[in-house]
């Protein structure tokens, strides 16, 4: 559980991504280290052109994370399942370089990663769901369907009235997403081929992926159960769910959802 005052920070550092233009010298001043590792992010990333691998540790790996992603660039992050391609989800050429990379069917979605349970009802509407529902289940492994609501990219997903939004047990997609607002994720594979556990599985896009992060701990203990993925479920419908994939947690998942008086939809 990340502690108030690093979302406190990270919620300035969101100010001045978006901002850009309202950033007086004593308000800068307060935003401390973080601060320090934003600013330093771009030139450190100029001078290191060549390097692409970053480990998933404190702030600088942050920074450079989020000045990648503002960049419109996609990355590559490990998440509390299967690695993933990240891009800003609400650049419409981020989200079109991410299909690119991946071959994807541009008629497939994508589904976003926010960093915090109360940024879900931001980007689907959950006025059906009971209050503590999503809080009981998220963060986890679990891909939540819902309505879309207006503030979404029009162009991420055009068409489709829904979006799966994920909220990842994961430090630091997390803390990533708080800065830069919702990301548009994806498994870090080429289309219709096995989902990867390792950075290594997907070598080959390498050479089209703009930064790729490793966290060190996950690699010592990553479960081939987890190649599975989230858990797909539609909470779109009053009442119902739909089990749209099974992948990991699927068990306690239903339980949840019984004993707050949801009916299975069977899908068709």
């Amino acid at each position: 559980m990340l502690q108030s005052p690093m979302w406190s920070q990270l919620a300035r550092l969101k100010f001045c991504f978006v901002h850009p233009g309202k950033r007086p010298i004593s308000y800068l001043e307060k935003l401390g280290p973080m601060m320090i590792a934003l600013q330093g992010a771009t030139p450190e990333l100029e001078e290191l052109n060549s390097s692409k691998h970053w480990i998933c540790k404190g702030k600088r790996s942050m920074s450079i994370a989020a000045t990648l992603l503002q960049q419109n660039k996609v990355i590559a992050v490990p998440t509390d399942t299967v690695y993933g391609l990240a891009a800003a989800a609400m650049q419409t050429d981020a989200v079109r370089r991410l299909y690119e990379i991946k071959g994807r069917d541009e008629n497939k979605p994508l589904c976003i990663s926010v960093s915090k349970v109360t940024q879900v009802k931001h980007w689907g509407v959950v006025n059906h769901l009971h209050r503590n529902l999503l809080s009981t289940i998220l963060p986890g492994p679990y891909t939540i369907i819902l309505k879309r609501t207006p503030a979404l990219n029009p162009d991420l997903n055009p068409g489709i009235d829904t979006v799966g939004i994920r909220v990842p047990n994961s430090k630091f997609i997390n803390c990533v997403s708080h800065i830069i607002g919702p990301l548009a994720l994806t498994s870090a594979n080429v289309s219709n081929e096995p989902s990867c556990l390792r950075a290594t599985e997907f070598e080959k896009l390498w050479p089209r992926i703009d930064g790729i992060f490793y966290d060190v701990k996950q690699v010592a203990s990553v479960k081939e159960t987890l190649r599975k993925g989230s858990t797909i479920v539609d909470l779109s419908s009053p009442n119902h769910y739909k089990i749209v994939r099974t992948g990991i947690g699927i068990t306690y998942l239903i339980s949840i959802l019984r004993r707050f008086n949801l009916t299975e939809e069977k899908s068709d």
